[in-house]
């Protein structure tokens, strides 16, 4: 690689004896190359003191291209850490361990960096010491001990980003490259080759256009707010209008009101003084009609006295009459009374003719029932004996019994397991849904972390039947952690990517569902198509029971459950099957544990180990990182035991259907029986009957004949009973003759009354006829009189009434018009008053026109006209900050012309700049690419972003890079090119691409080096670094190119044993003999 007559670099390194040494050596091609060649904040030397690999190491980087190689493990990654950390860079740039003091050399208990960068004015020394102990950093600037912040200001102010992955592209960090959005990924090319002041701009642009949204959005507010608030004062202005012509109305309502009592009282007074001088007319009037009636009444009065006497005599008769008529009636009734009782007699001696017919004919009857029994007797004594059967019988009714409860003793049995089994049917079931649940749960933090995934977990739910073979689901949710302890694990063991892909057992399945999932639906998802061979039985390196007394206690693939095919991948993928997991013993042994054959990766309690041996040396090189805790599955499903519930439901399942079988076989035999026993039960019923028909023959024979010799001694004598008949009778008439004689006295005394009784009557008449004469005689003068009477009285009450009114009117007229009761009726209410009706039916009128003007205006205040007032206050103010918020607005549209005109148009040339070198490399590559600036709204600048798209086979169109759409190697290679597109126009002073070229197929990687060693050597541009641990044969390299080899090993030469010159004149002698 390099001629005798060139100038050498040299980094030198001081190794351990007890640990592993590295030694670097490098060589430029060129020729004399000075510190002029460096661009402000190059990197002019890099020292590392027990850093990782490192026990001392210096390293003096070229200006141009630097290529870091060496083998894997010899620290190549450390110099990239070194040049990350010693430049104020956070270890989450890295994606190693995340705590500062794990970047120190084990065993060591502090290390140190220090980074020399070229300045013009004079080189800057950045030395950081970092302490393992308390995870803290000593920085010194230029030989003074300073802050942080003081170091990080001086890397910002040479334009160096470590935290950019446009500059600063370290190896963990090289897939997330194509993960960067659109708008990051410009914000980084901003920061990286455009001009100091273009991220300010586009910054400061943001800033304006979040400004003018938000006075857009106060203007528009405000402008609406304004709006309403005029409409709803112009409503206000209409209801104040109405509110003052209400208040008229209520005025002459009020005035009304006021004098209406006024006039009712003048009224009311008139009406008074009236009614006396009518009162005294009607008083001289009854007082002459009383003289002119005075004889009569005088006369009518003796009638009167004469009357009373003979009118009491008369009561007298006619009680005495109705006394007499009374008694002849209750004796009429006692003769009524004694004709029924002599007709009773009668009936009953005709009843009793009616029974005796009766009773001979059941006489008669009851002989010829006796005749028939006997008869029907003689035919049943000729019939066999059936007792023998009925025997037979009952003992088959006995065996049917038997037999019945024993199937019913069967079937309560049955009934039992049935409900036992059910039982436990319900409770499988809860136990499985309760796991069901648990795998919902993950799907929620599927669903949380990563929506896409769950949105086409969904879709497969629906068209699993798309697929000829297995699909599985996310694999975190097939995986089943047998314990949730050992989550943390399995979930850093696996990444992410493959925790949230879909297996699938097919790759033509695969790439079907990335058509409808990824192209189709435009959803970010994982796929992973599983090994043709199974993997998942693969045994691991060494038994488990050979490493238990260093505290191992299982594999990293017994820890948890997954389907074949999904097992083999991660098999395939990850070796779960050979990486042991132990504990805190582990730990604590850590030394002994790194030694042990064939670990590669273990995991303690709380860390996990990578060991590298190397190939040279056979030496063992570590690195740990602490472990994070498992964020998905902690929630964990037994996948045997589900099994195992299920199995057991089955089993349920088909016990149950057994037991209802076997019930209905028992109940088709219990209703053979039952029906059987009915015929039994029935023949026997007749057997019983036909054996006691004679028994009962005779019973019924000798009991008819009782009731025969009974009724025979029961006869009635007629004769008898016709004596007794004609003697009742005849002692009742008897009583009658003496009730006639009675009633015949009480008629007599009752005539000789009404006689008397008429004679004083016609006396009466002559009186009364008298009387009447008088009294009509007088009637006309009478009637004259009392209606006067009347007509005094009530004028009399009248005048009372109306006294009192006209008192209260006045009172209340007063009140209402607040004046004392002393106090004389005022001036300006007589002239309001004169304006006014003078009569109530007018006044009543008035108001109630009045009134109904008034209330045709509804919900109307005086909070109106205080409302209309403060709005016309608020809409003046509301117009002032409009107007100064429009002008604001203004200001921050020119503002953003101008910002939009100092960085759109310098960005699209940059674009352009940067697509013609991309569009250029792809074209050597045979491929096609392009880049440009996206963006859906001009005036959206926060959603600018640039567009990297390629296209690697010519079948197929521009395609935008993504992290899920290219494979890994064009990803690479799109990365690598775009970066190399940037070179020239870098305005950093370096940049760091580290073992970018690992997916590369061979011939994209000779086509990218080429470009790399072809655009980095240019005298244009800064400084490159280029780490791979492998190289091509045969490739091109450049003058300007420096080349840093990193060896590491036990057995290495220290640096001041180190010849170059006999390193490649013995290279050339094994050359030429081969």
């Amino acid at each position: 690689m390099a001629e005798s007559g060139k100038r050498k670099r040299l980094s030198h390194a001081h190794g351990s004896s007890q640990t592993s040494s590295s030694m670097l050596t490098g060589s430029q091609p060129g020729g004399t190359v000075g510190e002029g060649r460096f661009v402000e904040g190059s990197i002019l030397r890099i020292t590392m003191k027990n850093f990782l690999t490192y026990d001392h190491s210096v390293v003096h980087p070229g200006p141009n291209l630097n290529m870091i190689v060496g083998a894997n493990g010899t620290g190549k990654s450390s110099i990239v850490c070194a040049i990350c950390l010693g430049l104020a860079g956070k270890t989450a740039i890295l994606g190693r361990g995340d705590k500062v003091g794990l970047y120190v050399k084990r065993g060591c208990h502090k290390g140190s960096i220090e980074i020399e960068l070229y300045k013009s004015g004079g080189n800057v020394v950045i030395s950081r010491e970092i302490h393992v102990e308390n995870n803290q950093s000593l920085w010194m600037l230029n030989g003074r001990h300073c802050p942080q912040k003081a170091v990080e200001e001086e890397v910002k102010a040479l334009q160096i980003q470590v935290g950019n992955l446009c500059q600063f592209l370290p190896q963990e960090k090289v897939g997330e490259f194509a993960k960067m959005s659109k708008i990051e990924l410009l914000e980084a090319t901003e920061k990286s080759v455009g001009p100091p002041e273009m991220y300010g701009y586009h910054c400061e642009l943001k800033n304006f256009r979040n400004k003018e949204r938000e006075l857009e959005n106060i203007v528009n507010e405000k402008t609406n707010f304004l709006e309403k608030a005029k409409q709803r004062n112009e409503r206000n202005k209409h209801d104040m209008n109405r509110y003052y012509e209400k208040k008229r109305h209520l005025d002459v309502i009020e005035l009304l009101e006021k004098k209406k009592p006024w006039v009712e009282y003048e009224t009311t007074r008139k009406e008074l003084e009236d009614l006396k001088k009518e009162r005294d007319e009607a008083k001289r009037q009854l007082s002459a009609l009383r003289q002119a009636q005075a004889p009569m009444l005088r006369k009518i009065q003796q009638i009167d006295t004469q009357l009373k006497p003979t009118e009491a005599q008369i009561k007298a008769k006619t009680a005495a009459i109705k006394d007499a008529s009374l008694k002849c009636k209750q004796k009429q009734d006692q003769l009524d009374r004694k004709h029924k009782e002599i007709d009773d007699i009668k009936q009953t001696q005709r009843l009793k003719q009616t029974e005796e017919d009766d009773h001979q004919k059941r006489i008669s009857n009851t002989r010829r029932t006796i005749e028939d029994m006997k008869a029907e007797l003689a035919k049943v004594a000729d019939q066999p004996d059936v007792t023998p059967r009925i025997n037979e019988v009952s003992v088959e009714l006995r065996r049917i019994q038997m037999e019945r409860a024993k199937i019913e003793g069967e079937k309560s049995d049955l009934r039992r397991e049935k409900d036992n089994v059910f039982a436990e049917a319900k409770t499988l079931e809860k136990k499985l849904k309760d796991m069901d649940n648990m795998m919902n749960a993950k799907e929620e933090k599927l669903r949380g972390r990563h929506r896409d995934t769950h949105t086409a977990l969904q879709w497969l739910r629906q068209n699993r039947q798309l697929f000829g073979g297995n699909v599985y689901e996310p694999t975190m949710l097939v995986i089943n952690v047998k314990d949730h302890r050992f989550a943390k694990y399995v979930e850093n063991h696996i990444s992410f990517h493959d925790l949230r892909a879909f297996v699938f057992q097919r790759k033509d399945d695969m790439e079907k569902f990335n058509v409808e999932v990824r192209d189709k639906m435009n959803l970010r998802v994982n796929t992973i198509c599983a090994p043709e061979e199974s993997c998942s039985q693969r045994k691991p390196s060494r038994s488990i029971e050979s490493l238990r007394r260093l505290g191992f206690f299982t594999y990293l693939r017994e820890m948890f459950d997954a389907p074949d095919e999904v097992m083999s991948y991660l098999c395939q993928q990850y070796r779960v099957y050979d990486v042991p997991v132990g504990n805190d013993q582990t730990k604590a042994m850590i030394k002994t544990v790194i030694e042990e054959p064939y670990l590669k990766v273990l995991y303690t309690t709380e860390e996990r180990y990578t060991l590298k041996r190397s190939f040279y040396s056979n030496k063992i090189s570590t690195s740990n990182s602490a472990l994070h805790p498992s964020q998905y599955l902690t929630i964990t499903v037994d996948a045997e035991k589900k099994r195992q519930l299920e199995q057991q439901l089955k089993d349920c399942e088909s016990r149950l259907r057994e037991i209802d079988e076997r019930m209905k076989a028992l109940q088709k035999e219990a209703v053979a029986l039952d029906r059987r026993d009915n015929e039994l039960l029935a023949e026997k019923k007749q057997l019983f009957e036909l054996k006691g028909k004679k028994r009962q023959l005779e019973q019924k024979i000798s009991t008819k004949q009782d009731s025969l010799r009974q009724m025979e001694n029961n006869v009635i004598d007629l004769q008898k009973i016709e004596e007794e008949t004609k003697e009742k009778i005849e002692a009742v008439n008897f009583q009658k003759v003496a009730i006639a004689k009675v009633i015949v006295a009480q008629m007599k005394l009752r005539a000789q009354l009404n006689m008397e009784k008429v004679y004083l009557a016609l006396e009466t008449v002559g009186l009364t006829a008298e009387k009447t004469k008088l009294e009509n005689d007088c009637r006309e003068g009478a009637s004259e009189l009392r209606t006067t009477d009347q007509k005094c009285s009530r004028l009399e009450q009248r005048k009372v009434q109306l006294t009192e009114q006209c008192k209260g009117l006045l009172k209340r007229a007063k009140s209402i018009c607040r004046m004392q009761l002393d106090e004389s009726f005022p001036e300006d209410l007589r002239n309001a008053f004169s304006k006014l009706p003078n009569t109530l039916d007018e006044i009543d009128a008035m108001l109630n026109e009045e009134h109904a003007r008034a209330e045709c205006f509804t919900g109307l205040s005086e909070s109106v006209v205080d409302e209309y007032n403060r709005r016309e206050q608020e809409i003046k103010h509301l117009e002032k900050e409009l107007e100064e918020k429009n002008n604001n607005l203004t200001t921050y549209r020119q503002n953003i012309s101008e910002a939009k005109e100092r960085w759109l148009k310098p960005l699209k040339q940059l674009v352009e700049q940067i697509n013609a070198k991309f569009s250029d490399f792809f074209r050597h590559m045979q491929c096609a690419g392009e880049v440009d600036l996206h963006s859906e709204n001009e005036e959206e600048y926060d959603k600018y972003g640039i567009r990297i798209r390629v296209k690697f086979h010519s079948s197929t169109q521009l395609h935008e890079l993504t992290a899920y759409h290219q494979s890994g190697g064009e990803r690479s290679v799109s990365t690598m090119l775009y970066l190399m597109a940037l070179q020239e126009l870098n305005r950093c002073p370096f940049r760091v691409v580290d073992e970018i070229n690992q997916g590369m197929d061979p011939v994209n990687e000779r086509r990218v080096f080429d470009i790399v060693v072809r655009t980095a050597c240019k005298e244009t541009t800064s400084q490159y670094f280029l780490i791979t641990p492998k190289l091509l044969p045969n490739l091109q390299y450049a003058e300007e190119m420096t080349v840093l080899c990193v060896h590491n090993g036990a057995y290495m030469l220290p640096p001041s044993q180190w010849d170059e010159k006999a390193f490649l004149r013995r290279c050339l002698k094994r050359k030429a003999r081969s």
